[in-house]
């Protein structure tokens, strides 16, 4: 009777055990079915796998069919590239993604590009437009602005091929005028790439040869002259602005002589500027130990806003200030930038030789950034007042936060784009960006507090002991 129980429970104990065994077979097959944007979730600490809200929109707004080429080598496929392309296919219909083996297809590329095309490279093609995109704008290199060393920084690929879709799919796209004739500097490294990303078509004008901004114009860039501009050229400018146009000025102190003519632009809406260069002994208001290298409080805007959210500082090196006052015109004066109450303009400009306050100086405080809008039309003047902003080294300084800011204006000036803003995700560190102030408390802290109380634990534990024994 026993035998016949134990033989019948362990029947009943196979057959559940097969039945479970089958279930997890057909579970197991179900769930590899699935796409991984199902089946995997993203925990990386910089959402390395994961795609923003902008390239959702962008890509489910797509009508026409867009082809991603992989061109890679089997074997030699990137695991983060294949998550990624995966939550590309998986969101719309329109997306195919294609692996093209170039040992198979030695030529495939040079229909696209002359350059020598590494594995784990895209190609984005959508009807007669396409667009290549390199391993190397996939993972960005920077160098150090000291060592010269250069490493992986950062995974930009989504940020890449969602600007590649855009690109496609859209025959037009904003076009930006450089202003040229006044010693203006070249666009730093950063910045050009960032515009080629955001697809800003880019062409330079001389308003010493035309009495008026191109129709095509989206805005004009005005970038760290170092000599101003003529009369004429402010009137240009001025009409340009009054019927409509965008400026995106970016103007701080010269090492020689003034330029009240393109400050000019400013005064005649309300905003003085004061030559000279702007510190700030507020501790809290500039960093590395150098009041001329400031750290304004960032106002509340929808340019600033994202920065707020994230909690990014925007380094602002040799400034100038300025002060928004009334006037009678028909504009909106919006400060994006403010110093503190303890700053003041540095009459000697360059060849300040103190930090201190001293006669001829200007109290603070000032505005560092202004956002002017018509009422009556869709005219508008971002101005910053540093030539540096967007420096290769002062953004790094500032963990891209200049950089943002200056994008972010550009796409209140064009009117806000989903396939813009979509920042790189880091593969090492982004600088710690810290006032004067903090700093001193943590040099404190780690230098000063820190051993005195391990010290006194120790003191303790051993006074403690000797009395126990000396009780024994």
């Amino acid at each position: 009777m026993k035998n016949k129980t134990a033989l019948k429970g362990g029947t009943y104990s196979i057959v559940l055990t097969t039945i479970v065994l089958a279930i997890l077979v057909v579970v197991n097959i179900f769930a590899q079915a699935l796409p991984s944007s199902v089946t995997q979730y993203d925990i990386s600490s910089t959402k390395l796998y994961s795609i923003t809200s902008n390239t959702k929109v962008v890509v489910n707004a797509l009508e026409e069919d867009v082809t991603i080429y992989w061109v890679v080598q089997n074997g030699k496929e990137d695991d983060v590239i294949e998550k990624l392309l995966d939550k590309y296919d998986t969101l719309s219909d329109h997306i195919k993604i294609k692996k093209k083996n170039p040992d198979i297809y030695p030529t495939f590329t040079q229909k696209y590009t002359s350059d020598e095309v590494a594995n784990n490279s895209l190609i984005v093609e959508c009807g007669d437009r396409n667009r290549y995109i390199a391993y190397s704008d996939i993972y960005v290199t920077s160098g150090s602005a000291y060592s010269g060393y250069s490493g992986t920084t950062s995974f930009d690929g989504e940020g890449a091929i969602t600007s590649a879709i855009d690109y496609v799919v859209n025959s037009e796209q904003p076009k930006m005028y450089i202003l040229n004739g006044h010693g203006e500097a070249e666009l730093s490294t950063t910045f050009s790439n960032q515009l080629t990303k955001e697809n800003i078509e880019t062409e330079e004008i001389s308003l010493l040869t035309t009495n008026e901004v191109p129709d095509d114009a989206d805005f004009v860039l005005i970038n760290a002259p170092s000599s101003d501009i003529s009369e004429e050229e402010k009137n240009i400018l001025e009409n340009y602005f009054d019927n409509g146009g965008k400026l995106l000025v970016m103007a701080g102190p010269v090492e020689s002589g003034d330029l009240p003519n393109l400050y000019g632009l400013l005064s005649d809406y309300g905003v003085k500027s004061d030559n000279g260069v702007v510190v700030d002994t507020d501790h809290d208001h500039y960093a590395f130990q150098a009041p001329y290298i400031l750290m304004p409080t960032i106002e509340s805007s929808d340019i600033t806003d994202p920065l707020l959210d994230e909690n990014y500082y925007a380094i602002v090196p040799i400034a100038r200030g300025l002060e928004v006052g009334n006037t009678d015109k028909d504009v909106n004066v919006m400060s994006l930038l403010t110093t503190s109450d303890e700053a003041y303009s540095k009459a000697a400009g360059y060849n300040l030789t103190t930090y201190d306050k001293e006669d001829g100086d200007t109290d603070g405080p000032f505005t560092l950034g202004v956002d002017i809008t018509q009422d009556e039309n869709d005219g508008q003047m971002i101005w910053y007042a540093s030539s540096y902003l967007v420096d290769d080294t002062y953004n790094s300084y500032s963990s891209g936060a200049n950089l943002d800011l200056v994008m972010n204006s550009i796409s209140s000036l064009v009117g806000q784009r989903d396939a813009v803003s979509i920042r790189s995700k880091s593969l090492q560190y982004n600088y710690l960006t810290i006032s004067d102030s903090t700093s001193s408390i943590l040099k404190l802290v780690m230098i000063g507090v820190f051993p005195i109380v391990y010290l006194a634990v120790g003191i303790a534990i051993v006074v403690k002991r000797r009395r126990a024994n000396e009780a024994n």
